[in-house]
């Protein structure tokens, strides 16, 4: 296949979950799955001092719940920024006016917790296909 020989290019992941052991699952299930540049905060407002101090990232996990700012908030300040990265909203509740709230703050997709690997090898491919 001659036109299709460019390599697959690395994609910059940011896991905002305010468990510290969320979020090291979610960082090594991102890099099982091809993701190897990952970076992680413990809440909303570190998401967008991150993204305020000029650091940029092809997909986010952004938990609803947590202290400080919640996803629903982080979300809504980051599109105001203008960040186009792809936002995976992440949640163990399915509360639905909660969900249809994240969504209207501008998350791409729902992804129940726990993560699967086929789950965030799908969510990969969809950002970097083949």
């Amino acid at each position: 296949m001659e036109g299709n020989s460019s390599p697959r290019r690395e994609l910059r992941a940011l896991v905002v979950d305010d468990q510290e052991m969320l979020r090291r699952i979610h960082e090594r299930m991102l890099n099982s799955v091809g993701v190897t540049n990952v970076e992680t905060v413990e809440n909303g407002q570190e998401a967008i001092n991150i993204h305020r101090a000029g650091r940029s990232f092809d997909l986010i996990l952004m938990d609803l719940d947590m202290p400080i700012m919640n996803g629903i908030e982080a979300t809504r300040g980051l599109r105001a920024m203008g960040i186009r990265s792809k936002i995976a909203g992440v949640s163990a509740r399915s509360e639905e006016a909660r969900l249809e709230e994240f969504m209207k703050a501008g998350i791409d997709l729902f992804l129940h917790k726990p993560l699967t690997s086929p789950d965030l090898s799908s969510l990969v491919r969809s950002i970097n296909p083949l």
